[in-house]
């Protein structure tokens, strides 16, 4: 089989898995909305000036610098959805995004550009689900997609894969790093959990309590679509799935499933209070639900929401209180309150004049 002949093979593939196991960002939920600008596919926060975010929907990348009462609209990348955003958190003028179809692009100056950084992932990768970069080292950057992790050590001009140790062809939904210990990653996939203690140099699985073995072998039962390392205790993990929350106490060694109250257990996103990691808030079919006590209870936050149908979450850095959400077909909505209450935030903008080269 020649190359041309395996990447199409891969898309085939992934779409097909991407659709049967239902993660968040599968291409039949992308392909189910009836409006596409109405489809928020990832939010990403400037991280310390508020006023200023970025927003892709199912066929163009917004730009705010006033909060969102006016939106800068950025040409599509030819064909290809942006599937994900991410701001460098130690140079927020640049900013990456990844895409179905052409993986990964970047642009150095707030948006205004954007050039292909595909050396390593072009002839492997259709889909990218999330970036994740080192906390001292930006130009180290983590990468999921529908082919496994990659990583980069140059701000995304090379690209290798990191896969030793998953055995299994699975696609990598998630990726999560100890904040304290950027050695210390995990990955969710579309067939549970792995973990790496070596910066993704090799991976173990860590899907007790997670999913039975047997389950796994016969067939894609649980997809981990977020997962989150609690801020102040790195033993603490948490696994938002395809059927349940989950957490673990000691760094993925077991599992148990938490949240057996909440409404709907497909969750697609999950948050933690920086200061207050007791604090969550998960994203899914049923809306919004924050518990306050690490997971053991839940409340519906879902005020001011026209649809209950949650893509993405995401909390400001520098104010808690402040959170976004963006919604599978009804648009983005904003709270200033701690998710008590929410207001749509409508993306009007005119395009931008193109300026890929």
């Amino acid at each position: 089989m020649n190359m041309t002949d395996k990447k199409k093979t891969d898309v085939s593939l992934a779409r097909l898995v991407l659709a049967g196991a239902g993660v968040a960002l599968s291409l039949a939920s992308l392909a189910a909305c009836g409006d596409s600008s109405e489809a928020i596919a990832s939010i990403a926060l400037h991280p310390t000036n508020p006023s200023i975010m970025y927003v892709a929907t199912n066929d163009a990348v917004y730009k705010t610098r006033d909060s969102g009462r006016s939106w800068e609209q950025f040409p599509a990348f030819s064909s290809r959805r942006v599937t994900t955003l991410a701001i460098d958190p130690q140079l927020p003028a640049t900013v990456y995004s990844g895409t179905m179809g052409d993986a990964v692009y970047k642009s150095p100056d707030g948006g205004q550009h954007w050039l292909p950084h595909n050396v390593g992932l072009k002839e492997h990768v259709s889909y990218v689900n999330q970036f994740v970069f080192h906390p001292v080292r930006n130009e180290t950057i983590y990468l999921a997609t529908t082919v496994g992790v990659f990583r980069t050590t140059d701000g995304g001009r090379t690209w290798d894969e990191q896969m030793a140790g998953m055995k299994e062809v699975h696609i990598v939904v998630a990726l999560a790093m100890d904040p304290k210990n950027p050695s210390l990653l995990y990955a969710g996939t579309t067939g549970g959990a792995y973990r790496s203690r070596d910066g993704a140099a090799s991976w173990q699985k860590v899907n007790h309590g997670l999913i039975p073995e047997d389950l796994l072998d016969a067939a894609l039962a649980l997809g981990v679509n977020v997962l989150m390392v609690d801020p102040k205790d790195s033993n603490l993990v948490y696994a938002g799935t395809t059927n349940g929350l989950f957490k673990t106490t000691s760094q993925a060694e077991a599992w148990a499933r938490i949240g057996q109250s909440l409404p709907d257990q497909y969750v697609s996103s999950l948050v933690i209070h920086p200061t207050q990691p007791a604090v969550l808030y998960v994203g899914g079919r049923a809306g919004v639900q924050k518990s306050a006590d690490g997971g053991q209870t839940w409340q519906a936050m879902n005020t001011g929401l026209t649809t209950l149908n949650i893509r993405t979450l995401v909390m400001s850095p520098r104010d808690p209180q402040l959170l976004y959400a963006g919604t599978n077909g009804s648009g983005l909505y904003r709270s200033t309150d701690g998710a008590m209450t929410w207001t749509k935030v409508p993306l009007t903008a005119k395009p931008s004049s193109p300026r890929q080269p």
